[in-house]
């Protein structure tokens, strides 16, 4: 809990520490990367640097998490948190990696500010990142004891049994232990991280979501090819080949009770529904489940006949599918981007969306436009996710 004094001076700073963000960020990773290459090779996603998206992830993070110490909305924070903290997990973050990112990022902050950032003002950030930091990596520290794990310690080496061309562009593969064992079993919904060797050196990490069902001895999930990760394993990643993987996380998961599920994705983004989808049908579940689905086209739609296949094998759900090239088939498939103006959805549903940042913003409003609460809305999104606090962005 921060202080009275600090929380008065971020209300007086943090406008201009939001506004000078865009030149924060690059200085801070600029610095911090100088200063610890093997990062940017090894555990930061060198595309999303490159293209300027990822530094406006912990930059929005902290943005966040200052607000919410000024407004506070326990709901909202918790959420923030343990996406951050899966994430991390996810990548093996350990709790001695926080001291170097806050060294370069005040170091960016004083740069760009330079003398508005008096000792007052300093000490108050510094309070807010600390703070920030002792969640977080309290928040890890469970998520390893939760899955068995000494903190960090979450890789493993597998073997590729299958390989599955799902789409023109997206290969499926299933993966098994080296030794013969079972893989450990996962909440539907979560991801894997799979860390792959560049021709460079370098070390590249991205994560993917397990498609198959929980308790399946072995992990499956499907990779779209599109940027360095995703390449080496379409290009380079067949049966008999090893993998580098993390244990399972992810907060991505379905809720317990009997209110309606709506699950909605786009493009690849299916993988987490197909998850999803196999336990549900897996324990014969018999909530009403509404599935919706963008994408380009038909012929580009990765796990499309078994997406309707797992629909069609429970007893209240509904798919609908929007394809923005083909025609109109009926049946639930129309022409177009996503559109909910004539899907009929109870405000008790309760909603679990994966796809791209703009996807996501589009259905999130839908949804509150039709009176579904915030807090009822969950997402997973492939990508770095820009964090955002309350409103309509």
């Amino acid at each position: 809990m921060i202080s009275d004094q600090t929380r008065t001076v971020l209300t007086a700073t943090l406008p201009a520490v939001e506004g000078a963000l865009d030149d924060i960020t690059p200085r801070f990773y600029n610095r911090m990367f100088a200063a610890h290459p093997e990062l940017l090779n090894d555990l930061f996603n060198r595309t999303n640097q490159k293209i300027g998206t990822q530094p406006k992830v912990l930059a929005g993070s902290i943005a966040a998490f200052a607000r919410l110490q000024l407004h506070p909305d326990v709901a909202q924070q918790r959420m923030i948190i343990d996406r951050i903290a899966h994430k991390h997990t996810s990548l093996g973050v350990l709790a001695d990696q926080y001291p170097i990112v806050h060294e370069h990022l005040f170091a960016a902050i004083v740069d760009v500010l330079g003398a508005a950032v008096t000792p007052e003002v300093a000490a108050a950030w510094d309070e807010l990142y600390w703070e920030m930091a002792h969640v977080l990596i309290g928040r890890e520290n469970e998520l390893y004891d939760e899955a068995g794990v000494v903190p960090g310690d979450v890789w493993r080496q597998v073997q590729v049994v299958a390989r599955t061309q799902v789409a023109p562009d997206a290969v499926s593969f299933t993966v098994a232990a080296t030794d013969g064992s079972a893989l450990p079993s996962f909440t539907p919904g979560q991801y894997i991280s799979i860390q792959v060797p560049l021709a460079d050196g370098a070390h590249q990490i991205r994560q993917y979501s397990l498609t198959g069902a929980p308790g399946d001895p072995s992990w499956r999930f499907s990779v779209k090819l599109d940027g360095e990760v995703s390449t080496y394993l379409h290009e380079q990643t067949f049966e008999g080949d090893e993998l580098h993987v993390s244990t399972p996380f992810g907060d991505l998961s379905l809720p317990d009770g009997d209110a309606p599920i709506l699950l909605a994705s786009a493009g690849i983004g299916c993988t987490p529904v197909i998850g999803l989808l196999h336990h549900l049908v897996q324990v014969g579940d018999n909530r009403r489940v509404t599935v919706l689905h963008a994408d380009r086209s038909r012929s580009r739609q990765p796990h499309r006949g078994e997406l309707a296949d797992l629909v069609g094998r429970l007893p209240h759900a509904h798919l609908e599918q929007w394809y923005e090239n083909g025609v109109d088939a009926g049946d639930g498939t129309r022409v177009g981007t996503m559109n909910l103006d004539e899907i009929t959805i109870d405000p008790e549903t309760v909603a679990l969306l994966c796809g791209p940042v703009g996807f996501l913003s589009s259905v999130r409003g839908s949804l509150l436009d039709k009176q579904v609460p915030e807090d009822r809305i969950h997402y997973e999104t492939f990508g770095p996710e820009l964090v955002r606090v309350g409103g309509r962005g």
